[in-house]
């Protein structure tokens, strides 16, 4: 194992590792342990009691943050002209078609969502090799394929996230900066976990939320009571 630097020292002697803290102590906690000389983002992962390689347990969806996540989203919209002045109204960062699709196909995926219609699709299908690992494709199911195209821009501007469990069991998801006070971080945190809670597959038998741990850009990790949330 790495030696720990004196400030991760600190932060680790912070952190009880077998205590359960709740989720409002935690948020505070967070921020307390973070030493990086930036605004580190704040992450929550949650351990599910589902088997992600059955598709009748497969967790996925979206939620809107109420306190967004505080980083500044770039928007790519692949639509038709028709449509494209509506997308930079919403705040859209980049907006075409045919030129993007042909950047995209040399290597460009400088965004971190991508927003079409459904009549674009058909155009994206070839880029899926590209858009696919990087998590770049639209789909209907995250709201990023719709005929309001608008609409979306503005709600993942707003702080709209998608999530998916991994082949692990573990949804990881960024809900906010260590600059966020306290009780925002805790009010996104429990925005999500009610989402999942919401989404909880019937095929999922025992305990669906089996852990949650709450950190920051290379803090430790802080565990969470699932009572608290």
């Amino acid at each position: 194992m790495a030696k720990l630097t004196k400030k991760q020292k600190v932060a680790h002697d912070k952190v009880e590792s077998n205590r359960a803290y709740s989720l409002k102590d935690a948020s505070a906690l967070v921020k307390d342990i973070t030493s990086v000389n930036f605004d580190a983002s704040v992450e929550l992962a949650v351990k599910l009691g589902v088997d992600p390689r059955k598709a009748n347990q497969m967790v996925r969806g979206v939620v809107t943050l109420p306190h967004g996540t505080g980083k500044d989203v770039k928007v790519l919209a692949l639509v038709t002209p028709d449509m494209e002045e509506a997308a930079k109204e919403a705040g859209a960062d980049y907006v075409g078609l045919d030129d993007y699709l042909q950047k995209i196909k040399e290597g460009w995926t400088d965004v971190d969502v991508i927003i079409t219609m459904p009549s674009v699709m058909g155009k994206l299908g070839p880029l899926g090799r590209i858009l696919g690992p990087r998590g770049l494709m639209p789909n209907p199911k995250t709201g990023t394929v719709t005929m309001d195209v608008a609409k979306a821009v503005g709600e993942v501007k707003a702080g709209k996230i998608d999530f998916k469990v991994d082949k692990y069991g573990i949804v990881h998801a960024g809900i906010g900066k260590v600059s966020f006070e306290a009780s925002k971080i805790e009010q996104n945190a429990h925005e999500l976990v009610t989402t999942l809670l919401k989404l909880r597959p019937t095929a999922a038998k025992g305990v669906y939320i089996k852990s949650i741990y709450l950190s920051s850009t290379m803090s430790p990790g802080i565990g969470i009571d699932p009572k608290t949330v």
